[in-house]
């Protein structure tokens, strides 16, 4: 997927489809992918994965809110990622079966890789 075509499916109000497309706008690192999977799948695999990461203490933008929507749209979904150019944060996307419009969005802060010392 083109990078215009894919700021142009960000147009949502809510942080997380902002905040994506101000990191895509930036110069980021995107990938989509071309092959789509239940939504009930990835409401279930990600629903785990929002779990383990309160218990860590996190909380990720719009995850829960992402994973009911894919829950309600009931049909295949598409994924995709966009990693900041800085690697600080990762936005997850949920994409129609034919990519053209977003169902919904979720993104959190990576956390910092500590290099070695010399």
């Amino acid at each position: 997927m083109e990078r215009h075509v894919l700021e142009s499916l960000l147009t949502g109000d809510d942080e997380a489809s902002v905040l994506a497309l101000a990191t895509l706008r930036s110069g980021a690192t995107y990938w989509v992918t071309d092959r789509a999977q239940p939504a009930d799948q990835h409401a279930g695999v990600f629903k785990g994965r929002l779990q383990r990461m309160r218990k860590h203490g996190l909380e990720p933008l719009g995850l829960e809110r992402a994973v009911q929507l894919v829950r309600e749209h009931d049909r295949p979904v598409r994924t995709g990622m966009i990693d900041s150019v800085d690697r600080t944060w990762t936005t997850l996307l949920f994409l129609t079966e034919d990519g053209s419009a977003l169902v919904a969005c979720a993104g959190w802060r990576l956390p910092l890789v500590r290099k070695p010392p010399l």
